[in-house]
């Protein structure tokens, strides 16, 4: 307060002084000029001083602002003046909310530098990798040269090769007309066969009328010759017996039918003129396999087949041994000799060898196991010597039309039920996707069968030799419930036979 004072005092003595210079004009100059320099040198180290004093009262209390305003004439100035060269602070004309926006605004540009970093480091993760992606660019340009100067080489190579290739083209084409012709007489000589079984069946029945004929005219020579003997009546309990105790099969007046039997010559009798046909064993072709049993081939082997309803003759192992026998093989696993990872059209009509590994073929499975019901039968063995089984009371295929859908029925044995999962699923090859996976199960599995997504049985998969392998999916001849899928069986085999 007491500075404030001074300078009011300071500035009404200037005003004092303005006023009365008109009534004054006699006072020297000196003195007026004087009087001037001492205002100006004064005046502003007072009104800094105030002007300090009222920022400090501002930053402690709120107390109220003084303003002043000084109307100075213009006056040339010369001599010393005093200037302060204490430097303000730089908040000293700012108030709270300006202060508070300043902060903000701070906090703002920290922000954005720290985001700024953020971008210089992926800035130069992205250098970075753009000096890799460069090198792998000039090392793709190089590698794409060296493609191209030997795809060149390759072509100049093949361009000199394509009269071979023609040539072969034509020895193709050949070929191919050489395997319809095969195809043809093929169809021809089966023609003749089905026409000479039915001429050897006219046979039969001729020859078992006149093996009748011969045993009753034989019957009367010998009543000739001894008329106190009486001959026997036809169909007694003596009848097929000679007067010298020598025996003539029964069977042999009996008829023949379905072309099965077809007679030989053999010399029974008693007197040297007397010549009595024997039948024969048959020689096919059969409905199956159970059915060439009961005809009396007992022994295992390649047996002709032909279902009623089927159109054409067929070759399959029969195996006439184990299980009371009558079983037809319809698959078979044993040394990996056969490639089973093959297309739609193998697998419908068979491949691979009947004294092997073989499949008899989806369209004559279906015609074989159409005659009637139908059980299966997998016979397994592992690379120990261990054996197991898996019978299924029923076994049938839907035609092709349904892509040979899988029916099997209730499972018995000592293996495991890994095919009921498969039961109602279509087959499926590399080439013909039926299965219920996103993908193709024949593919991954590298074989054809009636996948679901995808097995838990491959019995047409890759035959791994010693069991145990490793592969990037399970694609063995593996029944999961036996071994697991990571296991290769050694031997498998697939058979069918009628429910008697």
């Amino acid at each position: 307060m007491t500075l404030r004072k001074s300078l009011c005092g300071v500035l009404i003595y200037a005003d004092i002084y303005w006023a009365s210079e008109k009534h004054f004009a006699g006072i020297p100059n000196f003195t007026m000029t004087f009087s001037i320099r001492l205002c100006l040198i004064v005046m502003p180290c007072l009104c800094l001083s105030q002007l300090l004093n009222e920022y400090s009262w501002n930053n402690n209390a709120s107390r109220p602002k003084c303003t002043y305003t000084f109307v100075v004439p213009q006056q040339k100035i010369s001599g010393a003046i005093c200037v302060s060269t204490a430097r303000f602070p730089e908040t000293l004309a700012i108030n709270r909310s300006e202060l508070q926006e300043l902060k903000e605004e701070l906090n703002r540009q920290q922000a954005e530098i720290q985001e700024l970093k953020k971008l210089v480091e992926v800035d130069h993760d992205v250098t970075t990798e753009m000096e890799y992606l460069r090198k792998e660019s000039r090392n793709m340009g190089s590698r794409l040269s060296q493609l191209q100067t030997q795809f060149l080489h390759e072509v100049l190579q093949r361009t000199n090769e394509t009269t071979d290739i023609t040539h072969g083209g034509n020895r193709g084409l050949n070929a191919t007309t050489e395997v319809q012709n095969l195809a043809s007489k093929y169809k021809d000589l089966q023609e003749k066969y089905n026409f000479l079984t039915s001429v050897i069946n006219n046979q039969s029945l001729t020859i078992a009328r006149l093996e009748e004929k011969c045993l009753q005219n034989l019957g009367r020579r010998q009543a000739d010759q001894d008329p106190d003997h009486k001959q026997p009546a036809v169909g007694s309990p003596t009848d097929g017996k000679l007067e010298d105790g020598s025996e003539i099969q029964s069977d042999q007046t009996k008829e023949i039918s379905n072309g099965k039997e077809f007679p030989t010559t053999e010399t029974v009798s008693s007197t040297p003129d007397v010549t009595v046909t024997e039948t024969p064993k048959s020689l096919g072709p059969w409905f199956d396999c159970y059915e060439a049993l009961l005809d009396g081939q007992k022994s295992n082997g390649i047996y002709l087949l032909k279902p009623p309803l089927g159109n054409q003759v067929m070759q399959a192992w029969c195996e006439q041994e184990a299980a009371e026998g009558g079983w037809t093989v319809i698959q078979r696993r044993q040394d990996g000799s056969t490639n089973f990872f093959t297309t739609w059209h193998s697998y419908k009509h068979g491949f691979g060898n009947l004294d092997g590994e073989y499949w008899l073929g989806l369209e004559n499975i279906y015609w074989l196991v159409s005659q009637g019901s139908y059980k299966l039968l997998i016979l397994m063995e592992d690379w120990q010597g261990r054996h197991a089984y898996a019978e299924y009371d029923y076994f049938r295929l839907e035609p092709e039309s349904d892509f040979y859908r899988l029916r099997v029925g209730l499972y018995r044995g000592d293996a495991g039920d890994s095919l009921s999962w498969h039961n109602a699923k279509q087959f499926s090859t590399l080439d013909k996707d039926r299965d219920s996976y996103t993908g193709n199960c024949a593919h991954f599995q590298k074989g054809g069968w009636w996948y679901n997504m995808c097995a838990h049985s491959n019995l047409n998969g890759v035959w791994y030799k010693g069991g145990h392998y490793r592969s990037r999916y399970q694609d063995g001849v593996y029944w999961a419930e036996f071994r697991g899928g990571a296991y290769s069986l050694k031997k498998v085999s697939m058979m069918v036979k009628p429910n008697k």
